[in-house]
């Protein structure tokens, strides 16, 4: 990207409505130009700038994996002005891509460990580009166990449901799905919130384990004792921030914490940097 401002331009390939109560939806879009496809090479938990012109821009955590070639997905959540407008756009128009930014997870510094995955809501977007690339057949040898613990509100809120029930079934992973309520009798996953059922379900560390957690401020809060308690310590506890970015790229200084801007350093930290900025988090 010569200048950071300037946007890919995408046509939107393919829309697919997430959930229930049609508030998240999940956007894949395609390239106009082969270089720019190129060029926009990322890694999971990255996130980028969407933009629509004459609308505006947001920042959303890229939910596609490096190895789906030739798109780029993006789950959505309708909740002001842009995201509005981009719901309402419709397969084959053309809107921006500006990015990628921010550092993402580390992964290659996780070879040889036991991971725990915990996500909650709308966050799970980037895990669902984590998972991805980590169940790949010439990447899942190189890790140990993979735990992931994924909860929303109810089940119609869950997101990526069918790739959901395939992680159940596939080996390699181990599945722990939870909503806060359900009326269903049959449900056939767990009920309750993430935090507890982290602590019923995850593997205690065995010294050579990372916990990736994405989720809300509250879930974020309660899910720390409970790692604490399973023995993870501060450094091995990767938290991804998104709130509070603007420009994406360090400029507009709206998303600092401490000495540091969530969009240019982050917006991955561990837990035990973020206990180095008291008040900021």
């Amino acid at each position: 990207m010569n200048n950071p401002y300037d946007p890919y331009p995408v046509t939107i390939k393919e829309i697919k409505t997430e959930t229930a109560d049609r508030s998240l939806k999940t956007f894949t879009f395609a390239f106009i130009h082969q270089a720019d496809e190129a060029a926009f090479s990322y890694r999971s938990g990255q996130f980028a700038m969407l933009s629509v012109p004459r609308v505006g821009e947001i920042p959303i955590g890229i939910a596609s994996a490096p190895s789906e070639k030739g798109i780029v997905k993006f789950t959505v959540f309708k909740t002001g002005k842009v995201t509005t407008f981009l719901h309402n756009m419709k397969q084959g128009d053309v809107m921006g891509i500006r990015g990628p930014m921010g550092n993402g997870f580390p992964l290659e510094q996780m070879t040889k460990k036991n991971l725990l995955i915990i996500g909650g809501g709308f966050a799970f977007t980037t895990l669902r580009s984590t998972i991805i690339t980590l169940m790949q057949p010439d990447v899942r040898d190189q890790y140990g166990t993979i735990d992931v613990v994924y909860g929303a509100r109810n089940p119609g809120m869950l997101l990526y449901q069918d790739e959901l029930d395939q992680w159940c079934r596939q080996p390699g992973i181990n599945m722990h799905i939870t909503v806060d309520e359900t009326d269903d009798p049959d449900w056939p996953h767990h009920t309750g919130f993430v935090p507890a059922v982290a602590g019923e379900c995850a593997p205690e560390s065995t010294g050579n384990s990372v916990a990736i957690v994405c989720g809300p401020p509250v879930m974020i809060k309660f899910t720390r004792p409970v790692l604490a308690d399973l023995g993870y310590g501060d450094e091995n506890i990767l938290m991804s921030l998104e709130n509070r970015m603007k420009c994406g790229i360090g400029m507009c200084g709206r998303c600092n914490i401490g000495q540091e801007l969530v969009c240019r350093d982050g917006p991955v930290f561990t837990l035990a940097y973020l206990n180095k900025t008291p008040g900021e988090f």
